[in-house]
């Protein structure tokens, strides 16, 4: 399993500790994913950091917004030398065809669709009035998103094989909710699956959070989840 296609997910409260992990990964993690609470918490400077040490950054802000502020965000991530940055497909396609508009002008810049939160069921779907399966209501926002210009979709791995077969192999298909085998899901409970899992089912990403940052030696977790968790 490629170290570039295995995402470690910062998810502190302060640069601090972000910045001691990375030191302690060093060489063997080269992808970071850092969400809006360090992000508020850090600032920028972070990101700038993390990319001037060579590594890159995907910056999941989740944006939901009027197309306007989407694109002014987009171009924000762009110029910080941001790899990926999320949006919500929920959004529709006014919001993703304005961040994909607004990455133009950044190559290297991948806007990816979120589809549904790894933490949601299908009761909590129906809780805001919709009434399929986490499943479905996937494969329709991602159809949605991939006609709107995105280069890839968030999704679980419990998802990664339906829309591999359904899109095909172009799109990439980021995963978060990756546990080691045996391990806690955390957050991700409703739809967690492991690395190996994940890529065999057509996953391009795999996103992995405190199965690494918790460990006692994240290296060495790091390593297990490359080799299938």
């Amino acid at each position: 399993m490629s170290g570039s296609n295995t995402i470690v997910a910062l998810d502190f409260a302060g640069r601090r500790e972000a910045e001691a992990l990375a030191d302690r990964l060093g060489n063997a993690c080269g992808h970071y994913k850092i969400g809006l609470e360090l992000l508020t918490a850090a600032g920028p400077g972070l990101v700038e950091e993390l990319i001037g040490r060579g590594h890159e950054v995907f910056l999941d802000l989740k944006l939901f917004e009027i197309p306007n502020s989407v694109a002014g965000a987009v171009r924000a991530a762009g110029a910080l030398g941001a790899s990926m940055v999320t949006v919500h497909a929920m959004g529709g396609t006014g919001i993703m065809s304005a961040a994909v508009a607004a990455a133009r002008e950044f190559p290297g810049l991948r806007v990816i669709a979120l589809t549904v939160v790894t933490s949601m069921t299908g009761s909590d779907l129906a809780d805001i009035g919709i009434g399929t399966s986490t499943e479905e209501q996937v494969l329709r926002l991602a159809r949605l998103a991939v006609d709107a210009g995105c280069d890839g979709l968030v999704a679980s791995p419990r998802e990664a094989g339906a829309l591999r077969a359904a899109l095909g192999p172009r799109p990439l298909i980021v995963t978060p909710g990756i546990t080691l085998a045996g391990g806690e899901p955390g957050e991700h409970a409703a739809r967690a699956g492991t690395a190996r899992a994940a890529f065999a089912a057509g996953a391009s990403h795999v996103v992995v959070g405190r199965a690494v940052t918790r460990a006692a030696d994240p290296v060495a977790a790091l390593r297990r989840v490359r080799e299938g968790g």
